[in-house]
């Protein structure tokens, strides 16, 4: 909004003369059509193209790559990578632009190991319709680029780290994946991989660190937070989430509990210790909601469907039914429940509505909680679609009779997507998570480190972090993976890669006018 200088009037930032006096508005700030941000940049190639182009009629070679050029840009594209350009038989793409993501090298590692695989399923299409396949080679690495206008025809990503990823695949074998340091550092915990030692690449003067891609885990974050070392604080908190299910499960009633908190602040340290504490007196079921990917409205509901029923991956849709149906026992209309179930988290399809979806699971988790107090756990519910945040608001008007209590765990984000969550509801309660105090941040702080660090450099990391305990956690593994404790002379403290990516990522998804009010 654009204020007049005249009467202070607020206009829209498109406005030329202000609505309330007529006056004339300051024309907007131009904004840069270059910006250097962070990103993951990911080449694939196909190797031997030459000989296939010898050995093949050019159309029949324009049509194989056709069918590789499809398939590559659908897996990246679903990854929240954008292609950027396809050079003869290369695809180049970039994760981070235009709008960073605080997983975006995950992201494209995952990209890299489905397209691999992908490639794997396409040649059997290729071997039966033209007789030929293909083989690719994959180079991954993140760094920062100067990225730009792509609306106004600028080139979308250039620096250092393309330059980077285009060797790493330039150098890797068939099927293989190589990736840099920085991508590893940011991924580290989500990935199986082979340290490759220093390598000399064209162009570089300097040797550069990579690393060959194994394999992704699946459902494991980037950073896996530390749980270690001793909670501190939190107190009033833990014993609110106790309260709750003493309540529940006293009343044997349903409660929505929803911890709010910014990335980092401890919500997830939060419920695990609440479960501890609880112990066996209740069985848990745990979803997460994913940030981006095809048919994933359910898929926190499919884990917990999982997780209560006993199906595992590989069962087939009679055998999931079978089990869905066996764990609602003797309940009325118990087969009817268990299909509208399965067609809810994508197990069967039936046709059924949403609606229909909602009065199954609600019915199973009736039952599981019938037979033991049950709390289920929704992770990072700020991502949730809008039908599996109106399930959750089901499950808490509707079950009686169960001892039920929901966590729900979500960035401050949720109430931007839903501003009366939770309201006027008889079992609801929110937290909301503030950051550490100094005191608290210093403990913290101690019970991290096992050697003694500079008094400077301890207070210069509780600045810096300010209460957050994912920020004192990242910048003493940065710290002890530099060599740095210790080093009283350390003149500046450096951000942790996955913090800048973090803040960056943030900066980036607020409007035009937010930033610039920002960083004014």
């Amino acid at each position: 909004m654009a204020a007049c200088a005249r009467c202070g009037e607020r206009n829209p930032e498109a406005a030329r003369f202000c609505a309330a006096c007529g006056s004339a508005l300051p024309p907007p700030p131009v904004v840069p059509l270059e910006t250097r941000k962070t990103v993951t940049v990911l080449f694939c190639d196909v190797t031997g193209s030459t000989s296939l182009g010898e050995r093949q009629d050019p159309e029949q070679v324009r049509r194989v790559l056709s069918r590789y050029y499809e398939v590559s840009r659908d897996i990246l594209q679903r990854h929240g990578g954008t292609v950027e350009k396809f050079m003869g038989d290369a695809v180049m793409a970039v994760f981070g632009a235009p709008v960073l993501h605080e997983d975006d090298a995950l992201r494209a590692l995952r990209a890299a190991a489905e397209l691999r695989d992908a490639i794997a399923v396409l040649n059997e299409d290729l071997e039966a319709v033209y007789g030929v396949q293909i083989t690719v080679r994959i180079g991954v690495n993140s760094g920062e680029v100067i990225a730009g206008d792509t609306i106004r025809g600028h080139s979308f990503a250039a620096g250092d780290a393309v330059n980077v990823a285009q060797r790493l695949e330039s150098i890797a074998d068939e099927g293989e994946i190589l990736f840099g340091d920085a991508t590893y550092r940011l991924a580290r915990d989500a990935v199986r991989s082979e340290p490759l030692g220093p390598l000399t690449l064209r162009g570089k003067e300097e040797q550069v660190e990579a690393h060959r891609l194994l394999e992704v885990l699946p459902g494991v974050l980037s950073h896996i937070r530390r749980f270690d070392s001793p909670m501190v604080g939190r107190s009033r908190e833990l014993q609110s989430l106790a309260d709750a299910f003493e309540r529940a499960a006293a009343e044997r009633s349903c409660h929505i509990f929803t911890v709010l908190g910014d990335a980092g602040v401890g919500k997830s340290r939060l419920v695990r210790e609440a479960l501890a504490q609880i112990g066996d007196r209740a069985r848990v079921l745990v979803g997460t909601c994913l940030p981006y990917g095809e048919g994933i409205t359910f898929w926190p509901a499919l884990e917990v469907v999982k997780q209560g029923t006993g199906i595992v991956d590989g069962d087939s849709p009679a055998d999931a039914l079978a089990k869905i149906r066996a764990t609602l026992g003797d309940e009325v209309s118990a087969t009817l429940a268990a299909e509208r179930v399965a067609a809810l988290v994508g197990l069967e399809e039936t046709g059924d509505t949403a609606e229909q979806g909602f009065w199954g699971f609600r019915q199973l988790v009736e039952a599981l909680a019938r037979e033991r107090p049950t709390i289920v756990v929704f992770d990072d519910v700020n991502w949730g679609e809008r039908l599996f945040l109106e399930l959750i608001e089901h499950l808490a008007d509707s079950v009686r009779d169960a001892p039920l209590m929901i966590v729900c765990m979500a960035r401050p984000q949720l109430l931007e997507l839903r501003p009366s969550w939770g309201g006027g509801k008889r079992n609801a309660t929110s937290i909301f998570l503030e950051p550490l105090s100094e005191d608290e941040s210093r403990e913290l702080l101690m019970n991290l480190l096992d050697v003694d660090m500079a008094e400077d450099v301890v207070a210069r990391i509780q600045r810096s972090a300010e209460g957050n305990p994912l920020f004192v956690e990242e910048t003493v593994s940065m710290l002890i993976d530099g060599g740095y404790l210790g080093d009283a002379g350390l003149e500046e403290l450096p951000v942790p890669p996955s913090i800048q990516v973090l803040l960056a990522s943030r900066l980036d998804q607020l409007s035009v006018g937010e930033r610039r009010w920002l960083l004014s």
